[in-house]
């Protein structure tokens, strides 16, 4: 697991640092500094993987910039010279970068001016400009000496997992079939696609009691659905003019006459494609082990958002993965267990000076007191007490 991240020189974050649990939800303002601390992790997990393009930024979710956009720029301060990124996780490991890109003349690759991999008191990977071998500066070192390492060891599982980590920003359409996703990635796209493939591979896989626990969760969120499968477009009521991927979703709806209660992804209600998105995401066996959902309650209404992170919440503690969400619904937040310390929540709001300030909320005595008064914990949130909110 990621148990610490540090980003300093990156857009909008001057120096964040940040303790992780499980399960850690970003709430802020528009343009506070969420979705650019998702991808401060993306240009990590890059670094880790080998080499920072656009090519491998886009695979993991990350929007490409050039370096004037990606560089902490404030006024009246200098312009830092790298972006330094830092993770450690569990065996003790440790793994730092710093990039840099010429702002006059950027080049495709953004170039290693430090690295550092140590794991407890072994250090593994060291290197500086002063370095007497420096190697090819757009290579990653740690990433090349993984192939010496035992697969097991714990710098290798880091490595593994930092690179392996992608940022998920699910749309209606992608989910729908109706356009490709243009970051396609097993066993389901950054954007949703071939969501019905990995939903039918997820429920063949498993029990029937597991099915059927999936089944009653289901219709515990979407009141108005009977059943959910994955099936081929060819035979189910689509129009001919609908151009859609060869498999989609197939809801019965319980409240509809026999004869008419079945419809496609295409005719289905775009919340219904979120919620089965996020089960999945959290549930297929293959899904990333560290990996974020920008806006994860988008499409869905305020109680059913509240509902799905309990879910969420319960899944992804009862697994090994660990999952960062960024959110603008206040009653996301109410369905946090925030007493248990691998649930997180994080406001993010922005300094004076336009740096992005990240502060854990943690329960205190005058929350308990506001809670016993009634206060929900979106309340507080948008009534002021935890910070987070815009402004206006």
């Amino acid at each position: 697991m990621l148990d610490t991240l540090e980003i300093i020189g990156f857009k909008s974050h001057a120096d964040t640092r940040l303790s992780l649990g499980q399960v850690n939800v970003f709430v802020g303002a528009n343009g506070s500094g969420k979705s650019s601390l998702l991808e401060a992790l993306g240009v990590l997990g890059a670094a880790a993987d080998g080499r920072v393009d656009d090519t491998r930024l886009k695979e993991r979710g990350v929007r490409p910039g050039i370096p004037s956009l990606y560089k902490s720029s404030f006024r009246e301060k200098p312009l830092p010279p790298v972006i330094s990124l830092r993770g450690s996780g569990e065996g003790d490991v440790d793994y730092q970068v710093s990039l840099n890109n010429p702002l006059t003349a950027p080049q495709p690759a953004w170039q290693y001016m430090t690295e550092r991999l140590d794991a407890g008191e072994r250090h593994l990977v060291g290197r500086s400009p002063r370095s007497a071998n420096r190697g090819n500066p757009e290579r990653g070192q740690a990433a090349l000496r993984m192939s010496e390492w035992d697969a097991d060891a714990p710098e290798s599982r880091f490595l593994r997992l930092l690179s392996e980590y992608r940022i998920f920003t699910p749309t209606t359409d992608a989910m729908r079939g109706l356009h490709p996703d243009p970051m396609q990635r097993d066993p389901i796209g950054l954007s949703g696609g071939q969501l019905p493939e990995a939903f039918d591979e997820m429920w063949r896989d498993f029990s029937e009691e597991r099915r059927e626990e999936l089944e009653e969760h289901f219709r515990a969120m979407l009141d108005w659905v009977k059943e959910v499968r994955a099936a081929p477009a060819h035979g189910l009521p689509l129009s001919r003019s609908v151009s859609t991927t060869q498999n989609v979703f197939k809801f019965v709806d319980r409240f509809m006459n026999a004869k008419r209660n079945t419809l496609t992804s295409y005719d289905a209600s775009e919340g219904a494609l979120h919620v089965i998105f996020a089960t999945v995401l959290c549930l297929h066996p293959r899904s990333p082990a560290l990996c974020a959902v920008d806006n994860i309650d988008q499409g869905l209404n305020p109680r059913l958002a509240r509902a799905l992170m309990e879910r969420v919440c319960d899944w992804t503690c009862a697994s090994n993965r660990q999952l960062l969400v960024t959110s603008h619904n206040p009653l996301v937040l109410d369905g946090l267990p925030l007493q248990d310390d691998r649930v997180r929540l994080f406001t993010v709001d922005r300094a004076q000076s336009g740096a992005t300030v990240v502060n854990r909320v943690v329960v205190t005595d005058r929350m308990l007191e506001l809670a016993g008064e009634g206060w929900t914990l979106s309340r507080m949130w948008v009534a002021g007490h935890l910070g987070g909110v815009p402004d206006v």
